[in-house]
């Protein structure tokens, strides 16, 4: 071939190439400057959300866990950050504290409707322990004070609703309710109850198939005049699907339609920006993680929204690109505090209503000690255990820990906190330590590494693996907190409905002969790999 040919040849060869690159370079960049779904990869379920002015507010579900009724708080609908509780104990049940064998796993507060009214915010919620629907009333989400209201029954899956001067509530399954509030918000006035959808599943029944979940997590929003009701049903070998009614007036009659089923992504409601954008806010499943907070564009087409791209979630959004969870949702914590900082920061939450005397942050400064209380074989009965969530797609936790002071029978260390748990800890037995893994992801715990231990301090560690929903996690200890040796088996996360949350890291000690005994935490670190 002629030295000329060559040449020319090379150069468009190069032209071509500089023109891919350019393209892949504006795309990368493009992209990198987007948000991504899901916004949030953690267990943030049952989102209700508002806006007021140019911030935006978010409710969730963490059941069991206290403080309870998590408030989040974002000026781009992508960031999110913890702001508040709520409330710092739902209930004084034997269920709630754990006493008798009694727990209230997978169940505490559910759902929740968060709303804003004549320059006030509202969060209500209902609870199976209680059986009573709670409203927390505040002017100022970020400090409070909050003021309670409770009565019974509890309703399920409510939406709160306020017009000309009336509150409201929206509740049920399938066949949904509609009442006005007593004024102070104590209970139901008499006289208003009524059905305002006999069976609001119908939309997304297949024409052979059968209802499994009948439509529930109803939220009731008023925009430009019409009423839009959202629900989620789940029919027999379908997926999970957002449902909309809507009508011209708050008693219907309602008219609804399918109006999204794709990845499962459902359940939530609608927010707009001060630019006029919509978006429907919803989560998915995600396995062993949780359930995982999605965006979705809306558009509006004949007063129906209109979900999705081409009825689909999209992997990218108009938005500004995510920022990490660390420290909004979780955080590192090195239990180093000044007089003006919280003895616990919000990323963390106690597994049920803890004991306050059997934890402290000032007996030994820069750090976290954990007394033993009452007596357990069962780590799922276990007082006090300190958590905080997993985070997707990856992530780590590391711990170290004084053991000096534990007393015979006691049992302390780093957990992964569903109902097929993993533990790894150190045992007292006798006068001897033993390091400990303990692997319950049948439903059994098992004990399938166990290691004579002589050092007074250790470091734990567990990995998880949450990349399209592999969901193993991965225990390992050291003696120097810098080389890291595996210990046990691998973990196969589960999500499993009698706990009904995503996987949390925990910090636990309890006692199975006496109580008295110690540990002191010096630290916890969290990474994402």
């Amino acid at each position: 071939m002629k030295p000329l040919l060559i040449l020319i040849i090379n150069k468009v060869t190069m032209r071509i190439y500089v023109l891919v690159f350019s393209f892949f370079a504006v795309f990368t960049s493009a992209s990198a400057q987007q948000a991504k779904n899901p916004i949030i990869f953690a267990d943030v379920p049952d989102l209700s959300m508002i806006r007021v002015g140019d911030t935006y507010y978010m409710s969730s579900t963490t059941m069991h866990m206290n403080p309870g009724l998590p408030i989040m708080k974002s000026k781009d609908l992508v960031n999110w950050a913890l702001i508040n509780y709520a409330y710092n104990s739902l209930g004084n049940t034997e269920e709630l504290n754990l006493w008798q064998q009694k727990n209230a796993y997978g169940q505490g507060s559910w759902a929740s409707s968060l709303r804003f009214h004549d320059g006030k915010y509202y969060v209500s919620t209902f609870s199976a322990n209680t059986g009573k629907t709670h409203i927390y009333t505040t002017r100022d989400l970020e400090n409070g004070p909050w003021e309670a209201t409770e009565f019974k029954p509890m309703l399920h899956d409510h939406s709160l609703f306020f017009e000309n001067g009336k509150a409201y509530m929206l509740w049920g399954g399938g066949r949904l309710h509609l009442a006005e509030l007593l004024p102070d918000l104590s209970g139901l006035k008499a006289g208003t109850e009524r059905i305002l959808i006999e069976d609001a599943s119908l939309p997304s029944l297949p024409k052979a198939g059968r209802m499994g979940l009948p439509a529930e997590g109803s939220q009731l929003f008023r925009i430009n005049g019409m009423y839009y009701l959202f629900n989620i049903s789940w029919p027999v070998d379908g997926m999970r699907t957002v449902i909309v009614h809507r009508a011209a007036r708050l008693e219907g009659p309602y008219e609804g339609k399918v109006v999204l089923q794709d990845q499962g992504v459902a359940q939530g409601g609608l927010i707009d920006m001060p630019n006029g954008q919509w978006y429907a806010y919803l989560f998915q499943d995600h396995g062993a993680v949780g359930r995982i907070p999605y965006l979705v564009p809306v558009s509006w087409e004949d007063g129906w929204p209109v979900l999705g791209v081409q009825g689909k979630v999209p992997a990218l959004l108009a938005l500004p690109a995510n920022k990490a969870l660390m420290p909004g949702i979780v955080n590192s914590d090195d239990f180093n505090r000044n007089e003006n900082q919280p003895a616990l920061p919000l990323v963390w939450q106690w597994n049920h209503n803890p004991d306050p005397d059997l934890w402290s942050l000032t007996e030994r400064k820069g750090f976290l000690r954990l007394k033993t209380g009452a007596i357990t074989n069962d780590f799922l009965q276990a007082k006090n255990t300190l958590t905080q969530r997993t985070i997707g797609p990856t992530c780590s936790a590391s711990v170290a820990i004084d053991v000096s002071q534990m007393k015979d029978g006691d049992f302390a260390g780093l957990s992964l906190l569903q109902k097929n748990y993993g533990l790894l800890g150190v045992r007292m037995e006798g006068n001897k330590k033993s390091l400990i893994m303990v692997n319950a992801m049948t439903g059994i715990p098992e004990e399938v590494a166990r290691i004579s231990l002589q050092d007074q301090h250790i470091f734990l560690k567990a990995s998880c693996d949450f990349a399209n929903k592999r969901d193993i996690a991965d225990f390992f200890y050291s003696t120097d907190g810098r080389h890291w040796i595996a210990i046990g088996n691998p973990l196969k996360m589960s999500y499993t409905i009698p706990h009904f949350m995503g996987y949390r890291f925990g910090l636990f000690n309890y006692a199975s002969k006496a109580a008295g005994g110690f540990v002191d935490i010096d630290y916890f670190h969290i990474t994402t790999e």
